[in-house]
């Protein structure tokens, strides 16, 4: 499984932005598809996950402002990421769950005046 992340970069608090994660491998229509953030200094966390059911799972931090979602014909998953905050601020990085997790490559979100 391969994964390439795109989208993120700068926004001001309260705007939003859009990642995308294409994946391809035969097993990505029945996999978890995922994104995780990492700010300086923290841990990797989890911000949201999307089952093949199409079930949504996301972190406190983060509900009712982010959005998964995922096209099976296309294998990708996206997140709409709306009213950012300061804290927001991190690498975001895609994820497919299988038997084990493969992660894409990262990208930069920013959020700033």
């Amino acid at each position: 499984v391969q994964l390439q992340a795109s989208g993120g970069g700068l926004a001001q608090p309260g705007g939003s932005l859009r990642l995308s994660c294409a994946a391809s491998g035969s097993s990505v229509r029945i996999a978890v598809l995922g994104w995780y953030r990492q700010a300086p200094g923290k841990q990797r966390e989890l911000v949201a996950t999307i089952a093949a059911t199409g079930r949504t799972t996301y972190a406190d931090s983060v509900k009712g402002r982010f959005a998964i979602s995922r096209d099976y014909n296309k294998d990708t998953v996206s997140l709409q990421m709306n009213n950012l905050r300061r804290w927001d601020t991190a690498v975001y990085y895609c994820l497919v769950r299988l038997a084990r997790d493969y992660w894409g490559q990262g990208t930069q979100v920013t959020v700033s005046s």
